[in-house]
């Protein structure tokens, strides 16, 4: 019977300052571990809305199965305030944070991944595929920890849009009110498909980022992020190019339910977990931390 942990939980931890805005995290972390596995969660809520919250029942029920999670917040969007590409610096600060200071918090600082929810799961699979890439490499010279590397071994998606373009499309039907692609990168793809493109984590999945696992997590009853423009289409690129990489389909359900308990009879959560715990067990086998 797999051991099942007391969680610490440590908040209000400040891990990066940009732009004169203190960003926040919160530790859930298994006791009695050694070095934990950890996860940077990045919350999700359109690049508008959410905090580090989101993620308190993820954050309970991984720590209790031995796998830390660092809940974190990033700059939203406001009028008047421009937040990209610096929000995907917002959270590859996170990943440098945690591995530099590792050994303080009792995690592991070689088996760091993320976990993120829509905009969230987005800006995750940005930091783990393009870091390094322009426009979002050397973005905050001045942190602490701007050197360290942010280098992931696997990213764990809720939702998530990879295809930019394809969710403005999607965007101009199922929400023509409220253009985030547009808010989010400041133009229409006819004004700079290059802006679109390179925000885009589909654009990254080449042979030569291929060592981080992906686990896609998506309902088919979603009508906020597509899955057929989305999270199928940026698995077949994935596997294209040769990463490792799965799916969790959730039967019946829709956007939006990572907030819920996670243990829940019959809720989402409930099948999801057990799923991600054995995708998680295969990408940091115990072996690993010895």
């Amino acid at each position: 019977m797999a051991i099942e942990h007391e969680v610490a939980i440590k908040p209000d931890i400040l891990f990066a300052e940009h732009d004169g805005v203190k960003l926040l995290g919160d530790l859930y972390l298994p006791k009695g571990t050694g070095k934990a596995p950890v996860l940077v969660g990045v919350h999700g809520g359109g690049f508008q809305l959410g905090d580090r919250k989101f993620y308190r029942h993820w954050g309970n029920y991984l720590a209790k199965h031995g796998y830390a999670v660092f809940s974190i917040e990033y700059r939203l969007m406001k009028p008047g305030v421009k937040t990209w590409p610096g929000v995907v610096g917002d959270c590859k600060a996170a990943v440098q944070f945690v591995r530099a200071n590792a050994r303080d918090f009792g995690v592991d600082p070689d088996r760091i991944g993320m976990i993120g929810d829509s905009a969230g799961a987005h800006l995750s699979a940005l930091v783990a595929l393009a870091g390094d890439e322009p426009p979002f490499a050397g973005q905050y010279p001045d942190d602490p920890y701007a050197d360290t590397p942010a280098n992931v071994k696997a990213v764990i998606g809720f939702y998530g849009a990879y295809d930019m373009v394809a969710q403005w499309e999607h965007d101009q039907i199922s929400r023509p009110l409220d253009q985030i692609t547009e808010k989010l990168l400041g133009c229409s793809p006819m004004v700079s498909r290059k802006a679109f493109f390179e925000a885009s984590p589909l654009s990254y999945a080449t042979v030569d980022k291929n060592s981080t696992r992906f686990l896609l997590i998506y309902g088919r009853e979603d009508d906020i992020v597509d899955p057929a423009t989305q999270s199928e289409k940026f698995l077949t690129a994935l596997k294209q190019a040769g990463f490792f990489a799965r799916t969790i389909v959730v039967p019946g359900a829709g956007h939006f339910w990572t907030v819920d308990p996670v243990e829940e009879p019959g809720s989402v959560g409930a099948y999801a977990g057990p799923r991600v715990l054995r995708f998680l067990a295969g990408t940091f086998p115990e072996e690993a931390a010895r």
